[in-house]
C-alpha cells in the first residue's frame, strides 16, 4: 500500500480522502490556501502545508507548489480528489515524472478522455452508444457544416471539444443560425480552453442525465458499480442524485454496463471514473467520461458497499481490482443532496460564519461535509460545504429518510439551499422518478412566478 499521500484537495472531498487513508494506514499530507486555514481535516492529517494565498491560480491550481509539498514532505503519491487539478493531464504527468504516483488514470488516457471528440471517437471502437452528429470536428467549411447538420436534424447542439461542466455549449434550432453559431462558440472554446475545436450533435428534446461508476486497474480488469440518475440540474450543474437510476429499461442498462466495462480495457483504464450519457427513449447516448472521482460517489457506494476512494488507493499502490463483477451485488436505493452555501432561490453564494452546525442522524443517513460550529465559509471558492447522503433498501424508504435528514440539519449563519432540497423530496414528480433534466429548471420557474 502507499505509504504516504498528499491530498491536493480542499473541503468535503478532501477530508473523505483522508479518512480512506487513515483506515489503510496510510500516512497524509494536506495541503491548503491562506484562505483554508481552518478547514476540519488540516488538524487530522500527518502533516499541512500551506501552498499560496486565497485565489486558486496561486495555490490549488499552482502545480510547481503541490509538488514542492509533496517533496519536501517525503510524500509518494498524490490524490487530486474532483475540481481543480484532478483531470489536468499535464499534473498528472508531471507528478509522475516527479516520482509520486499519481492517483487517478495516466496522462495519456486523461488527454484521451478530456478531449470530447478523440473521446467519442475511443467509445465508437469500444462499441459504447453515442450521440448522432459530426463524427469529429465540425468543418469550418460552411456548406459541409450545413450538410452535416440535415444530415443530423434540427435542433442540434454545438459543443466545445476541450469543454465540461456544462460551459462551451450553444443549441441551434435553426439552420439560419448554425454558422453564426458555430463561430461564436469557437471563438468562446479558445478563450475558455485554449482550443478552438468544436463539434456538432443531435440536441436531444427531454432526456435523462444517467451516469456508469466504473474502477479499473489497468491490468485488464474492470467493473461497474451500477448506474446513478444525475437530472436534477441547474444550468448544467447537478442538485439531486440517486442510485440506481428508476425506470430504466433492463436490456439496455445491462448492455451500457457491459460496453463501459470493455471501454475500460480497451483504453487500459487506471481508477475510478464515470461515463455519462443522456438517456431519452430506452436508450443511452454517451457524452463524456469524467476521468475522477465524482461528487455523488458516495450513492453508489451506499447500493454496493464498496468504497470507491480506498480501491483508488489500492490501484495506484499498483495492485489488482480486489473484487470481480461477480462479487458486486446491489442492495436498495440511496439519494444525495448537495448542499451549498447559497440563497436557496436567487443561489447567490452566501459564504460567512457557520454559528452552528448540527448534522442529520438515523438509520441510513450519511453526512459528508468539513462543517463545524465556528467555521467560516471562504468567498473564493466553490459553495459546496457538504452531501447529504441517505440510504433504504427502496426508494421510498431512502426518500422519507432524506426528507426526514433535511428536516433535522441546521446550519445556522449562512444561507443554503436546504429549503429548496426540502421542497424538491417533497414534489410529486420527482417523488415519482424518471424526471428529464430540465424539470428542475421548469419547476424554478414555476416557483418564482408564484412569489
Amino acid at each position: 500500500m502507499l505509504e504516504k499521500v498528499l491530498i491536493a484537495n480542499r473541503g468535503e472531498i478532501a477530508l473523505r480522502i483522508l479518512r480512506a487513508c487513515k483506515e489503510l494506514g496510510i500516512k497524509t499530507v494536506a495541503v491548503h490556501s491562506t484562505a483554508d486555514r481552518e478547514l476540519m481535516h488540516l488538524g487530522l492529517a500527518d502533516e499541512s502545508v500551506c501552498i499560496g494565498p486565497a485565489p486558486s491560480a496561486q495555490s490549488y491550481l499552482h502545480i510547481p507548489a503541490i509538488i514542492a509539498a509533496a517533496e519536501v514532505t517525503g510524500a509518494t503519491a498524490i490524490h487530486p480528489g474532483y475540481g481543480f487539478l484532478a483531470e489536468n493531464a499535464d499534473f498528472a504527468e508531471q507528478v509522475e515524472k516527479s516520482g509520486f504516483a499519481f492517483i487517478g488514470p495516466k496522462a495519456d488516457t486523461i488527454r484521451l478522455m478530456g478531449d470530447k471528440v478523440s473521446a467519442k471517437d475511443a467509445m465508437k471502437r469500444a462499441g459504447v452508444p453515442t450521440v448522432p452528429g459530426s463524427d469529429g470536428p465540425l468543418p469550418e467549411d460552411e456548406a459541409q457544416a450545413l450538410r452535416i447538420a440535415r444530415e443530423v436534424g434540427y435542433p442540434v447542439i454545438i459543443k466545445a471539444a476541450g469543454g465540461g461542466g456544462g460551459r462551451g455549449m450553444r443549441v441551434v434550432h435553426e439552420e439560419k443560425d448554425l454558422i453564426s453559431s458555430a463561430k461564436l462558440t469557437r471563438n468562446e472554446a479558445g478563450a475558455a480552453f485554449g482550443n478552438p475545436m468544436v463539434y456538432l450533435e443531435k440536441f436531444l428534446t427531454n432526456p435523462r442525465h444517467v451516469e456508469v461508476q466504473v474502477l479499473s486497474d489497468g491490468q485488464g480488469n474492470a467493473v461497474h458499480l451500477g448506474d446513478r440518475d444525475c437530472s436534477l440540474q441547474r444550468r448544467h450543474q447537478k442538485v439531486l442524485e440517486e442510485a440506481p437510476a428508476p425506470g430504466i429499461d433492463e436490456t439496455a442498462r445491462r448492455e451500457v454496463f457491459e460496453r463501459c466495462v470493455r471501454a475500460c480495457i480497451e483504453i487500459g483504464y487506471r481508477g475510478a471514473g464515470t461515463f455519462e450519457f443522456l438517456y431519452e427513449n430506452g436508450r443511452f447516448y454517451f457524452i463524456e467520461m469524467n476521468t475522477r472521482v465524482q461528487v455523488e460517489h458516495p450513492v453508489s457506494e451506499m447500493i454496493t458497499g464498496i468504497d470507491i476512494v480506498k480501491e483508488m488507493l489500492s490501484i495506484a499502490a499498483g495492485n489488482k481490482l480486489s473484487f470481480t463483477q461477480e462479487q458486486v451485488m446491489f442492495r436498495g436505493h440511496a439519494l444525495e443532496c448537495r448542499i451549498n452555501a447559497e440563497d436557496p432561490r436567487t443561489f447567490i453564494p452566501s459564504p460567512g460564519v457557520v454559528k452552528h452546525f448540527h448534522a442529520p442522524g438515523g438509520n441510513g443517513v450519511r453526512v459528508d461535509s468539513h462543517l463545524y460550529s465556528g467555521y467560516a465559509v471562504p468567498p473564493n471558492y466553490d459553495s459546496l460545504i457538504g452531501k447529504l447522503i441517505t440510504y433504504g433498501n427502496s426508494r421510498d424508504e431512502a426518500m422519507a429518510r432524506m426528507r426526514n435528514a433535511l428536516d433535522e440539519v441546521v446550519v445556522d449563519g449562512i444561507k443554503t439551499n436546504i429549503p429548496l432540497h426540502r421542497d424538491l423530496t417533497r414534489d410529486p414528480g420527482f417523488c415519482k422518478g424518471g424526471v428529464n433534466i430540465h424539470y428542475l429548471e421548469h419547476l424554478l420557474a414555476e416557483m418564482k412566478a408564484k412569489q
